[in-house]
């Protein structure tokens, strides 16, 4: 028994009203989409699209070979991609940005030292920028 739960307790599950986080952590490396919609803490690296209904948060060691798409963004690590934040981007000093950036002009952070290359499209409050649905799965023919 740890922390003194009952072999029979479950974890909270998605779905229940619990925002669900996800970590990849450090030596960790995903080649493929990865879809969620809570949070994505990135340490490892993914090769892939990577969309969070809530937030991405990249750590200094980690690393984006593709498409973040979400609602909020820190971004402390790299990314070859575009980069689409809803509503707000903070991109700190250690990250390294090759690609396309899409944000609000009010909600983009950016500090000292971080590094981009590429296009930026900052909008205002009254413009959409609409999030691309995940491709979805037809499980029918199966």
């Amino acid at each position: 028994m740890l922390g003194g739960k009952k072999s029979g307790d479950a974890l909270p599950r998605a779905g229940t009203g619990e925002v669900s986080i996800s970590i990849i952590g450090p030596g960790m490396n995903i080649v493929g989409d990865l879809s969620t919609d809570g949070t994505v803490r990135v340490e490892g690296r993914i090769e892939g699209t990577v969309r969070a209904g809530k937030s991405v948060l990249i750590g200094k060691g980690g690393e984006v070979v593709g498409d973040v798409l979400t609602q909020d963004a820190v971004i402390g690590g790299r990314v070859r991609g575009t980069v689409v934040a809803e509503s707000r981007l903070e991109l700190q000093g250690t990250c390294d940005i090759e690609g396309q950036i899409r944000a609000r002009s009010q909600h983009l952070q950016l500090e000292e030292g971080a590094r981009f290359n590429g296009q930026i499209q900052m909008l205002d409050g009254s413009e959409a920028l609409a999030l691309p649905a995940p491709p979805r799965v037809d499980n029918s023919t199966q």
